[in-house]
């Protein structure tokens, strides 16, 4: 046991005299308690084969409680009494607590007898008591202990971790990232503490248990229900879970410091061996780069090339400044680590390093030497062999640019001068392929001087023993040789170009010969073409003879047209002919023009098979207007006797609708006898129908026989039937109204009179200014408001005219409204008395109401004029119903 210090007890037995009180005020504590220490209690009990499942009742025996203490305490205890009865139990729980009172704790108020009872209370302080001693009391951490030591080496173990801060043993681990940053401080695979959220403290609680459990073998103490749900989580539950903890992981941190210290010594001795292997590597590649080394530069055989030399230059100077450089490095540290290894080895008392034979820091320098004395005239060698060989590149190049110039200006110029184009081309062309030609002799005389240089060259080249003097020689031959040939290919293509300009030119006289008579003839053909199928359109029999004499006047051009066809295609045979004796191979058609013989005779043939196809066209239309003509004058002799029948009745019918002689009765008789003989006169009108439809089907569009038109006849005839049933409707009218105001015979004729006078355009209706004339002619004498009323009355539909109906309804009303006023005007008189007005209401309740809408109907333009709204006085009303005349 380790050493037990009293005072140190009494100070962390000290909080225990609160703890009755403290589990009184929050009953959720009782419960962290109970599952808290009973797993504690059970992580030690699984050592010895047994386990507790209630608290208060697995310890009333006192058996499990000893057992407890042995386990957890390494020492053996007195031996237990085996008996039921109450009396043993107590001695053997008397027996635990003996041995809690010998490791120096003082047991404040509990007794055996409550833990035999079952004493909830008193069990959890008791088991509280011994978690302190065996499990918290021996924590120290830099001179803290117990509480204080577990709490300062929490707060260490989670210092690094984003939003951990413990500061006791309830809030602060109420989040589960307390718990998450202990183990993830020790075992960092066990938890990804970077995906934790502080606001999800359940998961994180859940997981910090989960975790330790399984991999720790912390049995599960707490639930993450229970903290989360507690505002303040049970102080004493936290301590002893967070122990686990520290018990669990401040034996792998022993173990891990001797380690440690084991390794420190493993690794000096490690580094002194890598660095032996270093120095033997680095200097076996050292010795091997300068063996390999030395002969390359110790060879001073020369190359035939200015390339290989300068190449043999530029990976001098590439060792010089890029190989060499760290190899002089290598050579640097390799002493220095020699010199670093002894050192150590000497610090550490070990014997002295001794390299393998041959590879001695001395032996290093000696093959450096060796180097260096190589390097000594190499440069210097290359140097000169490059300006011995750049002389004899310059002549080489000269002759390659040279060579080169005149090959690439000779590329395809034979196979451009063998080509036979000019045996395909025009005129034109032939005479541009011998423009060509002349530039191209002139060009070829111009490198005469580059083909004598470059002969030249190549003989200096081969006194100068080049050694690629055979290519050369070759390549000058073929120069030489091709340049012959390229002066007989020259000539022999102007030769053929001249032939076949002369030829050409020939056949050109003839392209434009035929072309200036084909072009007219072909156009006179079109044009005969056209004519003879043009669609004509005649109305008369002199227009049909105009064309039937322009038709044999174009026939009797036909012979001389068919000479000069011949003389065309004659033209074209000759040129035919020179074709085929010179086997001139011809690239075209004529330039000229695109008649060809084949079109001309197609289209001279169409000509004369059109002829006579125009000729009975011809005879057919001139039947045909023979038979319109005929149609013609027989709709004309008819229409010009109907049409003025038409006009005749539709005078003589107005001359009736306006006359004064005899009664209305006597008018309508006459007008019903011109309509029975208006009506017997249609079958004239059919007929002449029959006529028009046979004109109409032979498509004739004028008729110089006749100025009337079927269209004509038909609206005079409608016209005229119309005008004969509204007269005759007028006249009934007229005898209806007669009758019906009782108008005599003299009354009808003045009215008539009046009427007729006035209707100054005589077509049976007067305008609005006629009629105001008329009635200022028959005594009135009214204003705007009045008149408008009169013409809302006589023109209800707003034409702007008068009918002779209306004006005899307007008389006759006139009439009776008079007498009508008369009668209003004495009982308005009567009405009114002393006040001189008259309201609308009394017209309504005195009157009769006939008289009474009367009177508002002629009064409602009145309306207003008097200081009394809605009422007349007697000026007023007389003006209302005689007119402004009575004022």
């Amino acid at each position: 046991m380790d050493h037990y210090d009293p005072q140190q007890t009494n100070d962390y037995m000290q909080p225990e005299e609160d703890w009755d009180r403290d589990l009184l005020l929050d009953p959720a504590w009782e419960k962290q308690q109970r599952k808290t220490f009973t797993a504690w209690c059970n992580s030690h009990l699984r050592k010895a084969g047994t386990q507790i499942e209630n608290i208060e009742e697995d310890f009333r025996d006192g058996l499990k409680l000893m057992l407890l203490l042995e386990v957890i305490s390494g020492e053996r205890l007195a031996k237990p009494e085996r008996g039921k009865m109450r009396v043993h139990k107590i001695s053997n729980v008397n027996k635990a607590l003996d041995f809690i009172a010998s490791k120096g704790v003082k047991l404040v108020s509990i007794g055996a007898e409550e833990i035999v009872d079952g004493n909830v209370k008193m069990t959890l302080g008791m088991i509280w008591t011994i978690i302190l001693r065996f499990a918290i009391q021996d924590i120290s951490v830099e001179e803290t202990s117990a509480k204080e030591g577990l709490l300062l080496w929490c707060q260490r173990k989670t210092a690094p971790y984003k939003n951990v801060n413990i500061q006791n043993f309830h809030i602060s681990w109420k989040d589960g990232l307390g718990f998450c940053a202990l183990i993830h401080r020790h075992r960092p695979e066990l938890i990804d503490y970077g995906k934790l959220r502080k606001d999800d403290p359940l998961t994180n609680l859940n997981t910090a248990f989960d975790v330790a459990e399984k991999y720790l073998d912390i049995p599960k103490m707490l639930d993450a229900e229970d903290i989360v749900g507690t505002a303040r989580p049970d102080e004493k539950a936290i301590m002893t879970y967070v122990s686990s903890f520290y018990h669990a992981f401040s034996g792998a941190q022993k173990a891990e410091t001797a380690a440690n210290r084991i390794c420190k010594v493993l690794a000096v001795n490690q580094e002194n061996e890598q660095l032996m292997e270093d120095y033997e590597k680095l200097a076996s590649d050292l010795l091997e780069w300068i063996r390999r080394t030395i002969p390359w530069l110790e060879n001073r055989a020369p190359e035939n090339t200015m390339q290989a030399m300068q190449q043999k230059l530029e990976d001098f100077r590439d060792y010089r400044r890029l190989h060499k450089p760290p190899k002089v490095q290598e050579k640097c540290q390799l002493e220095i680590n020699f010199n670093t290894l002894q050192t150590k080895l000497r610090l550490s008392n070990r014997p002295a390093f001794m390299p393998s034979e041959g590879k001695m820091v001395s032996d290093i320098n000696n093959a450096w030497g060796g180097l260096e004395q190589a390097e000594k005239g190499y440069e210097e060698w290359l140097l000169n062999e490059i300006r011995r060989l750049e002389r004899l590149d310059h002549l080489a190049e000269k002759f390659r640019q040279k060579a080169s110039i005149h090959e690439s200006w000779t590329d395809g110029k034979e196979a451009m001068l063998q080509q036979k184009d000019y045996e395909t081309a025009t005129l034109s062309e032939i005479k541009a392929l011998l423009k060509k030609h002349e530039a191209f002799e002139s060009d070829l005389a111009a490198h005469q001087d580059r083909v004598e240089q470059i002969a030249a060259i190549a003989q200096e080249l081969n006194e100068l023993d080049y050694y690629d003097s055979p290519s050369v020689n070759a390549r000058c031959q073929k120069i030489c040789d091709q340049w012959d040939n390229l002066g007989a290919l020259t000539q022999k293509r102007r030769e053929a170009l001249e032939r076949t300009e002369k030829l050409l030119e020939t056949i050109d006289q003839l392209y434009l010969e035929y072309a200036k008579r084909a072009a007219p003839f072909n156009n006179w053909m079109e044009g005969a073409m056209e004519d003879l199928q043009d669609t004509f359109i005649v109305h008369t029999i002199e227009e049909i003879q105009g064309l039937t004499t322009a038709h044999e006047q174009f026939k009797a051009t036909l012979p001389d047209a068919d000479k000069e066809r011949q003389a065309i295609l004659g033209i074209h045979n000759e040129v035919s002919k020179i074709v085929q004796t010179y086997h001139v191979n011809m690239a075209g058609t004529n330039p000229y023009t695109t008649i060809t013989p084949h079109e001309i005779n197609g289209k001279w043939e169409h000509v004369r098979q059109l002829v006579p196809r125009r000729d009975q066209a011809l005879m057919e239309e001139h039947a045909r207007q023979q038979q319109n003509e005929r149609l013609r004058k027989q709709f004309g002799a008819q229409a010009n006797v109907i049409g003025p029948w038409i006009q005749t009745k539709m005078e003589e019918i107005g001359r009736i609708s306006i006359e004064m002689h005899g009664t209305l009765e006597d008018q309508l008789n006459h007008l019903r006898q011109y309509e029975k003989s208006i009506v017997n006169y249609k079958p004239k009108i059919d007929q002449l129908e029959g006529d028009h439809q046979q004109i109409q089907e032979a498509l004739i569009f004028d008729n110089k026989h006749t100025n009337y038109t079927m269209e004509h006849i038909r609206v005079g005839w409608e016209q005229l039937l119309t005008t004969i049933a509204r007269t005759i409707n007028e006249v009934e009218n007229q005898i209806l109204t007669r009758d019906a105001k009782g108008i005599s015979q003299e009354q009808m004729n003045e009215f008539r009179a009046s009427f007729n006078h006035f209707d100054r355009k005589k077509t049976g209706m007067m305008d609005c200014e006629d009629f105001r004339a008329c009635l200022i002619s028959m005594g009135y004498n009214m204003g705007e408001a009045e008149f408008a009323r009169i013409m809302s009355i006589v023109d209800p539909n707003r034409l702007g005219v008068v009918t002779f109906q209306a004006f005899i309804d307007f008389m006759s009303r006139e009439t009776a409204d008079t007498d009508t006023a008369d009668q209003v005007m004495a009982s308005f008189k009567i009405l009114a008395g002393d006040k001189n007005y008259i309201t609308v209401e009394e017209l309504r309740r005195e009157l009769p109401p006939d008289q009474a809408e009367y009177c508002i109907a002629r009064m409602a333009p009145y309306n207003g004029r008097d200081a009394v709204p809605g009422a007349l006085d007697y000026m007023s009303f007389s003006t209302a119903l005689y007119g402004e005349s009575d004022l």
